[in-house]
């Protein structure tokens, strides 16, 4: 017997799909249906019928049956609330133990469904074998869910990294221009002090000049005023013993020193001559400070100076695409195999493998040239390489994987053709001159010191082409500056 949340569940069935009344509406009949059940019945009959009594419906929209939608609803409602509370899963409509899985329908049913006109020539397996069929499916979907998480996890886990290392290049880049730039400004007060103070030595030099000047003339005023006073006495005294002063030869001594003439021979023209001879007082030229010498063309001068203390390579080091074993300079200008393999994150710019670094700067036009200190090392990679080239694994060292370099190991020079291509080096080079001209495709090779060709490749270029390096130790040579002015 049926129980009476069986029989509720048969009354809440709409006659046509048997499930529970979705959006339920009512014929004049009194018969209820799904909306969208009716609907296509309709639909496919041509005529509006009821599927039950096959009456005739005069309305194209049945009225929707509020009640019985609520009713339905919380009879979900209250059958969900039951499977949550753990109770015992049985057929809502036989009350009977779920133990097989209907293939066509995808629910459960009991052994009573199993023979009812629903299920007629459904397919239906044991409950426990379809789970388990179904279990299988979803972990052969779960796998590739479980490897997609796994990646994101680890590009997240490198995204993290990346944060803390763009934090920690940040800082460190900001404490480089730091000590750049208080290096040049240390220079600046060092120049400024110096100009100063050479200032300040002309100043010394010129106003000790002129003072000791101000010093002797200050006397000759003085000796002259004095002479004068004299004179002027005499002047007022009686003919005859104005003449028989001996004064008179003083002051002729002053004139003439030695020379003078006793009384008895001054004559007027004698005075005359004495008084024309004295020189008149001379202005110190050279006295001013050389203000052009201190200021003209000051900032070209300080600049040009400066010019000695600084270095200019045509090619600085990415150090965002350098392998994790390679140390590189503060000034981007020099590599060397690390002693401990660096914690920098694993971006997509940067070679994981063969000692790798890429220049800064690419080129897609023009022409450019650059040297490289290779030393007495005994292996090392020099060329260009196109942006595209392979930066994880293996790189195919060659023209058609986006390589144009030479390579020196351990005494043997080679070209990274396919196949590879034997050089003949009549004395070890020291140096590396690498020239590019990108749009005669041309990249050369050849030792600076005795400008001996070492190898040419041709290509048609594509790509921009990066400068590339390999090795334990070597560095990018630096340029000489200098000024022209036209």
């Amino acid at each position: 017997m049926a129980s009476g949340s069986s029989l509720l569940e048969e009354e809440l069935s709409c006659p046509v799909c048997t499930d529970i009344f979705r959006d339920p509406v009512v014929l004049r009949c009194s018969h209820s249906f799904c909306k969208a059940c009716l609907q296509q019945y309709w639909e496919q009959k041509e005529s509006r019928e009821c599927p039950v009594c096959r009456r005739r419906s005069s309305k194209d929209q049945p009225l929707l049956s509020l009640s019985l939608r609520n009713t339905c609803e919380a009879f979900l409602k209250e059958r969900s609330q039951r499977a949550k509370a753990g109770s015992e899963v049985v057929c809502s409509l036989h009350s009977e133990k779920l133990k097989l899985f209907c293939l066509v329908d995808q629910i459960p049913v009991c052994l009573v469904c199993q023979s009812s006109r629903k299920h007629e020539n459904h397919k239906l397996l044991p409950v426990q074998e379809a789970a388990e069929e179904y279990k299988e499916n979803l972990r052969t979907a779960l796998a590739p869910l479980q490897e997609k998480l796994k990646a994101f996890n680890e590009v997240k886990l490198i995204c993290d990294q990346t944060a803390e290392h763009i934090k920690s290049q940040a800082q460190h880049t900001e404490r480089q221009i730091k000590m750049e730039f208080e290096k040049l400004q240390q220079f600046l007060k060092d120049e400024e002090a110096a100009r100063i103070s050479v200032l300040r030595e002309e100043e010394e030099q010129k106003s000790q000049m002129m003072k000791e000047k101000i010093g002797k003339m200050t006397e000759e005023i003085s000796s002259l005023s004095e002479q004068i006073r004299a004179i002027e006495q005499e002047l007022g005294a009686e003919d005859v013993s104005f003449l028989q002063n001996e004064y008179l030869t003083l002051v002729l001594i002053i004139f003439y020193g030695n020379e003078a003439k006793p009384t008895a021979q001054v004559t007027p023209e004698y005075y005359c001559r004495a008084q024309c001879t004295l020189a008149d007082p001379e202005k110190v030229s050279g006295a001013l400070i050389d203000v052009a010498k201190h200021l003209g063309n000051l900032k070209y001068r300080v600049w040009e100076k400066m010019l000695g203390t600084v270095q200019y390579t045509p090619v600085t080091l990415d150090p965002n695409t350098a392998d994790p074993n390679l140390s590189l300079s503060e000034d981007l200008t020099s590599v060397r195999c690390s002693d401990e393999r660096l914690q920098v994150p694993d971006n997509p710019e940067r070679f994981d493998r063969g000692l790798r670094v890429l220049g800064s700067e690419g080129f897609s036009s023009g022409r450019h040239c650059w040297d490289v200190e290779v030393g007495d090392e005994r292996w090392w990679e020099v060329g260009v390489a196109k942006e595209s080239v392979t930066r994880k694994g293996a790189v195919y060292l060659s023209p058609a994987g986006g390589v144009w370099s030479i390579r020196q190991d351990y005494g043997r020079y080679r070209a990274l053709t396919s196949p590879r291509t034997n050089l003949t080096v009549q004395r070890r080079p020291q140096r590396v001159r690498v020239q590019l001209d990108w749009d005669r495709g041309e990249v050369s090779f050849s030792d600076p010191n005795n400008n001996t060709p070492l190898y040419t490749y041709k290509h048609s270029f594509t790509e921009r082409l990066f400068p590339l390096f390999s090795a334990v130790s070597l560095q990018i040579c630096p340029l000489k500056v200098s000024v022209r002015v036209e």
